[in-house]
């Protein structure tokens, strides 16, 4: 049963972050019409695409908790790395699915947050949630070890880039329309 639900936790962990990646990358181009074709493609799917997220990283959750049970209670051999670094990875990923969940009740609860605590910037906590979960990944996700540096880095990277993009050209469109 433990390594049934093992086996489980790391196959929703290997779906949940690319697709939390994918979410993450079309929610930036999500409200930026500069990015042309990008911004279509991105209103045409984010929200499914997160919704599907959630349900994953939910799946997730819960078959990790229920793992780390299994870990603390002795009936699984603990991980090679220590306890406290364990906790510290449990710890980590707990946080990235609270800024997730937080980010999402400010798109679908709007009316609970107000200003400066306005639902955009509670939804923005999804960048938040996103950085928790890389930490947790590379920290706790002994799947992606040899993956963190070729892939990992430069993807989230990437996603950096084109988060400074689309600042950059805000602030650019924001300073045309003041000038004129």
């Amino acid at each position: 049963m433990s390594q049934f639900v093992w086996l489980l936790d790391r196959g929703a962990a290997l779906v949940a972050y690319p697709v939390l990646y994918l979410a993450v990358l079309t929610g930036v181009l999500y409200n930026t019409e500069s990015f042309g074709v990008l911004h279509e493609a991105a209103q045409r799917i984010h929200i499914e695409l997160s919704v599907f997220a959630m349900i994953v990283t939910l799946l997730h959750a819960g078959l990790g908790i229920l793992d780390a049970w299994f870990v603390v209670t002795g009936q699984v051999p603990a991980p090679a790395y220590s306890m406290p670094y364990f906790f510290g990875g449990i710890t980590v990923g707990g946080g990235a699915l609270l800024m997730l969940v937080v980010a999402v009740l400010g798109f679908t609860d709007a009316k609970r947050f107000e200003r400066p605590w306005g639902p955009r910037v509670v939804h923005s906590f999804a960048y938040a949630g996103f950085t928790f979960g890389t930490v947790h990944a590379a920290a706790v996700g002994t799947d992606l070890t040899g993956l963190i540096r070729p892939l990992l880095g430069p993807s989230v990277a990437f996603l950096v880039y084109v988060l400074l993009l689309r600042l950059l050209m805000l602030r650019k469109s924001s300073s045309n329309t003041i000038s004129t």
